[in-house]
């Protein structure tokens, strides 16, 4: 089944290196062949680099890159924090206080320079953005439909169904998923596959490969994007 993606969307996944910043790049990609200005959104990343004075973030650059029109980095990733860490341990270390108004208003201000924005979480679905401040709180500001990544090891089963729960349980809409392949040596690939097609409370809209070195761009075509919602 196509996924119609409306002006914004929220990308999650099932754990930490499920695949999130892939699927984000790719969606990206598709959107913009599909004619609609896209960028993408990174709210809080923990591990920076200092380039030229600045912390930035592989995975936000990765998004940026993806992006066309090409926002600043400063709206795209408003809180790059330094440490390796869980965001909220990540922001403490760094004397900040993750906010929800600054994330909103970067929103607004990518919002106004493209067709749809695609916002990639951090983690799983339930790491905290800080102690006040769930993922599920921005989603439910941004009023942005989510798309689940799907993390191909043993045990997504289990952690697939348990994010959808809970997607549920916290009053946001999940609109789709995306199977990522993380794991080359994953046994019953195809029947695990199939088993969250069965039981996932949403259509599967696309299944990117395992490759050491993958490109967005080429990946597109495998996800199945239908006209603007």
């Amino acid at each position: 089944m196509d996924l119609a993606i409306p002006d914004r969307c929220y990308v999650t996944g099932t754990d930490t290196g499920a695949g999130k910043t892939l699927a984000s790049c790719s969606l990206l990609h598709a959107l913009r062949a599909g004619g609609r200005r896209a960028v993408g959104m990174k709210p809080v990343a923990s591990g920076c680099e200092r380039v030229e004075g600045t912390w930035r973030n592989a995975d936000a650059l990765a998004l940026q890159a993806a992006s066309d029109p090409r926002p600043d980095y400063a709206d795209l990733n408003p809180y790059a924090l330094p440490e390796p860490l869980a965001p909220e341990l990540a922001a403490r270390a760094a004397g900040i206080e993750v906010a929800l108004p600054p994330l909103l208003e970067a929103f607004a201000r990518l919002r106004a320079q493209a067709d749809v924005v695609v916002v990639e979480g951090v983690g799983g679905w339930a790491a905290p953005l800080a102690g006040d401040l769930d993922q599920a709180d921005l989603v439910r500001a941004l009023q942005a439909p989510v798309v689940l990544v799907v993390g191909l090891r043993l045990g997504c089963l289990n952690h697939a169904r348990l994010t959808a729960a809970a997607i549920a349980a916290d009053g946001c809409e999940l609109v789709g998923w995306i199977a990522s392949e993380v794991d080359p040596d994953m046994a019953c690939r195809e029947e695990n596959l199939a088993l969250l097609a069965q039981r996932l409370p949403a259509p599967c809209v696309g299944h990117l490969p395992y490759s050491p070195d993958p490109q967005p761009a080429a990946l597109a075509s495998r996800l199945a994007l239908g006209a603007r919602a």
